[in-house]
């Protein structure tokens, strides 16, 4: 059991960082081609190769997003690519489709590859089919319960690992195969451009009766659609591992650094916890505040457990929920005089009630009575992006720990 994953975003070299100093296994990430998330600051060969130095170095995993579903001319460059990863050393790529596939088992043999969610895999038989074809690790669709993937888990060889989704933003198309937004503003979401068009407000007018409006949904055999909830699985750790799932996801590579430390956080807490001693496991209600100290929407189980329903939607908003700001990273501490250097990252006020927070501790909360400029002078307010500053911090902090502060009504 030892051997359970948490999988986590890396949108950019920052975050990658970020995510593995608070506490994941591994993390995925897009270059600058083949990937589902172009907006994304991804990843140049440079970068890459440092992130999976800094990876490897704590024993960390990196695999390579290869996920988009592509047309003849997005083929171009793709051998050289894999090759230049497996060269790099890269643990894993993700992969959607059967040409790809077959590129990369010509150009590297000896890549792990795994299935990424995009390809739709809700049974047995079709993963059966995938690991003949030389694939390690099968991404499900979001659209299985746990019942399901038990029964997958238990029909598929011991050699085939599972990954599952169990936080994020979920798409409102089967396993995220959308033409939505390519249909609205001609941004194609299977070649990485999704506009996320799903989270526009909408209504139905019927063509004889034009400017009626009526909000969109199904009929009682079917479900609400387009603008769901966010999945949020932290709750259900033991249900989680007991289906046999290896690697607990966590979405995101479009969030910010604290957003991604802010989860993978709270996940590790949780997820340590369990492997501790199973059978006495408690759920401490601690680790869901600290995740909606992260902006997010309102949660949901997904179809973990049921069909998702009405209650499963969002219907006022798209907005994200921001309960706090994260308004500085510590760069260093002088235990001797208790001062900490700080980057900030949004407005500080000397008076301002604060948190500190960092892997593997419980966070603290603090009232800011003094700051220093880089000068060493005194101030009030420390309102520049990114400047460094000194604050008077009473108990011991590390670089990289984080300070957040709750939003004023």
């Amino acid at each position: 059991m030892n051997n359970i994953e948490l999988l986590a975003p890396a949108g950019n070299l920052e975050k990658l960082k970020m995510a593995i100093r608070y506490g994941a296994d591994a993390v995925y990430l897009g270059g600058e081609a083949f990937g589902l998330r172009a907006a994304a600051k991804n990843f140049t060969m440079e970068q890459i190769e440092e992130g999976l130095k800094f990876a490897h170095d704590r024993n960390k995993k990196v695999y390579v997003t290869l996920n988009i579903i592509p047309h003849n001319e997005d083929l171009e460059g793709l051998p050289e690519y894999v090759k230049e990863l497996d060269n790099m050393g890269i643990d894993a790529v993700i992969v959607s489709d059967p040409g790809v596939v077959s590129i990369v088992r010509d150009v590297a043999p000896n890549m792990e590859i795994h299935l990424s969610t995009q390809a739709n895999t809700t049974n047995y038989a079709t993963a059966n089919f995938w690991h003949k074809q030389g694939i390690k690790r099968i991404i499900v669709a979001r659209e299985l319960s746990l019942r399901e993937i038990a029964e997958f888990v238990n029909k598929t060889p011991d050699d085939l690992d599972v990954e599952a989704f169990v936080h994020g933003a979920m798409c409102i198309s089967y396993s995220g195969r959308c033409l939505l937004s390519n249909y609205m503003v001609n941004r194609d979401a299977n070649r990485g451009e999704c506009a996320q068009s799903c989270r526009w407000k909408y209504h139905l007018m019927e063509e004889s009766r034009p400017g009626e409006y009526y909000p969109v949904y199904e009929n009682e055999r079917g479900t609400f659609i387009f603008n769901s909830k966010d999945l949020c699985m932290i709750e259900h750790i033991p249900e989680l591992i007991n289906s046999g799932i290896k690697s607990l996801k966590i979405e995101g590579r479009m969030k910010s650094p604290y957003y991604v430390a802010t989860i993978v956080r709270a996940y590790r807490m949780a997820l340590d916890n369990y492997l501790a001693d199973p059978e006495n496991y408690v759920y401490n209600n601690e680790w869901l505040k600290e995740i909606k100290k992260a902006s997010h929407r309102d949660f949901t189980t997904g179809f973990y457990f049921d069909k998702p329903s009405d209650e499963d939607q969002l219907y006022e908003s798209s907005s994200y929920i921001r309960n706090y700001d994260f308004v500085g990273l510590v760069l260093d501490y002088d235990k001797e005089n208790k001062i900490a250097k700080v980057e900030q990252r949004n407005r500080i006020f000397v008076g301002d009630e604060v948190e500190f927070f960092g892997p593997q501790k419980e966070h603290f909360v603090q009232t800011i009575k003094q700051m220093w400029d880089h000068n060493k002078e005194e101030i009030d307010v420390a309102p520049h992006p990114q400047q460094k500053i000194y604050i008077k911090v009473e108990k011991p902090v590390e670089s990289f720990d984080m300070i957040r502060k709750p939003r004023k009504e």
